[in-house]
């Protein structure tokens, strides 16, 4: 074997290495990353898709059951990929190990594409748990699996990057949860989970087109049920750049230990 195929099979084992090890750090404790997300999540549909569901009636044309199941999904792979990899690799942070991560010669991208597939696994996991609630609530039927399929896979490579960044920066544990309090709740809310973007003023309208997750959440809608408020090309454009310069920015931050060394 020659010393080009032995250093790619070291990088693949570093890679696979931690994978299983995200893997299985949120499978352990199922109950506490798995379970809870679930069950607020079929409380959504239970309150809002039936309850307050039937006193709205239609929603885009749709029924408002049918309407919000695609952004209470998109909702649930979001927060769930976001918070795996902020809260793991800021306890790398926390207990000095992420130190001999970084001297070792594992390349700054495998350490960070093995912290994106790990957020991935769990955003994919509980978004694939609610998608089997919402089949027990309603029909649930897929008018395009393959938009569907990426949209999820490129958003949950978005936010778990974005949640690579908020553990770089982070100096408490405290710090790791005002992100998605102050900023990520906020803009899932007004991303068209609950609501069709025809109802707005346009101001309003104009407002929620700065809105990344408005575009995420429309296009997976659009993968569902075949309607949208957004065009989905445009919306692929935006996850393409969000990425790019999401992991650029990662990189960087790697190479030059931003947060990272004592």
């Amino acid at each position: 074997m020659s010393k080009t195929a032995m250093f790619s099979n070291h990088k693949y084992i570093a890679f696979e290495t931690i994978v299983i090890k995200e893997v299985r750090r949120f499978s352990r404790i199922w109950l506490q990353t798995l379970v809870p997300p679930v069950i607020t999540i079929g409380l959504y549909f239970v309150i809002f898709g039936n309850l307050v569901g039937r006193r709205i009636g239609n929603m885009g044309g749709y029924d408002y059951m049918d309407f919000i199941v695609p952004g209470l999904i998109m909702m649930s792979v979001i927060q769930n990929s976001y918070s795996n990899v902020v809260s793991s690799f800021f306890s790398h942070k926390f207990q000095r190990s992420i130190e001999e991560l970084l001297v070792s010669p594992v390349p700054n991208y495998i350490i960070l594409l093995g912290f994106i597939v790990g957020g991935m696994a769990r955003g994919l996991a509980v978004g694939g748990i609610v998608t089997a609630v919402a089949i027990l609530f309603g029909g649930l039927t897929i008018e395009s699996p393959l938009i569907t399929l990426s949209v999820i896979l490129l958003t949950s490579t978005v936010f778990s990057m974005a949640g690579f960044i908020n553990a770089i920066f982070a100096n408490s544990f405290d710090d790791i949860s005002i992100i998605p309090t102050f900023v990520l709740t906020p803009l899932i809310y007004l991303g068209g989970v609950f609501y069709s973007i025809q109802l707005l003023p346009p101001f309003w309208q104009t407002v929620s087109g700065l809105n990344p997750i408005f575009y995420m959440v429309n296009t997976f809608r659009y993968g569902i049920l075949g309607s949208s408020d957004v065009d989905v090309y445009w919306a692929f454009i935006i996850l393409s750049v969000l990425i790019a310069v999401l992991f650029t920015a990662c990189i960087w931050l790697l190479r030059n230990g931003r947060g990272l060394r004592s």
